[in-house]
């Protein structure tokens, strides 16, 4: 039990179900808009168009233009439709790189947002907005940017491939374990948290079995609601710094990169707050946090090591660089040569503790 903390309230509308897409007109309607601009990535625009012909006269149309790491030169072309549009608020539907989106776009027009996620990344639910320029990447919070209305259609998910439902799912269990000793945190993110890990253990090897198993689909989506709050309420710390870094600099792919980096950034912290991240190693067995999060991504098939998403180990040096070059809080001090031993490990895919 906690001594003292402060619970924010939780700001976010949330619809969940199966089959809640249907539900995007009458929630864009009560956020008191007429037009509405519909989001997807190149790779979801047919899923995008059949939800803006289903919206009729409220869609203004549809931008497919959504990539990974929200790069500013593909906001202004989307605030640039947007304005063109008439629409006074987004309809994002898709992961990360299309949230992402929405949020570039409302914090700098003050478009309202309801966002349908596919995926379980988990980036709906908060305040943050991850951009970038110039081969880096920034990230900032406000309240302008954290969504009204986020609807979690279980039926969106019965055909997520396996491999991006794992790699998504990990993405989402590294804002949970971040969550853990967050300075911020409090008893309702902390107990949403151990609920996310039981049911993302749980529910992600039924989901290897069978992808369609709707009971497992609802588990795995209502584990990234709980963690995707838990990221929206809470500060993060040295994993999402690092994720940043390879994401912004290196243009990794982002799932794949937290799911990578979260065994060894949790081992890490492990050693300065065992008994925070004691939940974790609870949820995943392996005697520590790191060492069976370690156990649970490889017999989950979630990729291992920095090498097999094209990093190089030249590379290294100047990851490790980027990440001390500005000061942030972490349970563990950081200090350049610490975090080039810690990229090392991620690098050979090395069990943490081993």
């Amino acid at each position: 039990m906690m001594d003292s903390f402060t619970f924010p309230g939780l700001t976010t509308r949330v619809i969940f179900g199966a089959g809640t897409m249907a539900r995007t007109e009458e929630e864009v309607r009560r956020l008191g808009h007429d037009k509405a601009l519909v989001l997807s990535t190149p790779h979801q625009k047919a899923d995008a168009d059949k939800l803006a012909d289903s919206l009729g006269g409220l869609a203004a149309g549809v931008f497919a233009g959504a990539v990974m790491h929200t790069p500013v030169e593909v906001t202004e072309k989307a605030v640039e439709a947007f304005r063109a549009s008439g629409a006074t608020a987004v309809v994002s539907l898709g992961g990360g790189s299309t949230t992402g989106l929405g949020k570039a776009i409302a914090v700098r027009t003050g478009a309202d947002q309801v966002v349908i996620p596919t995926t379980y990344a988990g980036s709906e639910m908060t305040d943050i907005l991850g951009e970038t320029a110039a081969g880096e990447k920034t990230t900032r919070r406000s309240p302008d940017i954290r969504p009204e209305t986020v609807i979690y259609d279980v039926d969106l998910t019965l055909s997520l491939p396996v491999g991006l439902t794992v790699t998504s799912a990990m993405n989402a269990i590294a804002h949970a374990m971040e969550a853990f000793y967050a300075p911020d945190r409090n008893p309702v993110i902390v107990l949403m948290c151990r609920d996310a890990m039981a049911a993302f253990r749980d529910g992600i090897p039924r989901l290897i079995d069978d992808p369609q198993d709707r009971a497992a689909r609802t588990q795995a989506l209502y584990a990234a609601w709980c963690c995707s709050t838990a990221l929206g309420y809470v500060s993060m710390a040295l994993h999402h710094k690092l994720a940043h870094v390879f994401g912004g600099s290196f243009d990794t792919p982002h799932a794949e990169t937290h799911a990578i980096l979260l065994p060894y950034t949790t081992a890490f912290n492990e050693v300065a707050v065992p008994d925070l991240l004691r939940p974790m190693a609870e949820a995943f067995g392996g005697g520590s946090a790191g060492g069976g999060l370690w156990d649970f991504a490889r017999s989950v098939g979630s990729p291992l090591s920095l090498k097999e998403i094209g990093i190089k180990e030249a590379d290294l040096d100047r990851a490790a660089a980027i990440a001390v070059k500005n000061a942030y809080a972490n349970p563990r001090p950081i200090d350049l040569g610490s975090i080039r031993e810690l990229l090392q490990t991620a690098f050979e895919g090395r069990r943490p503790g081993s």
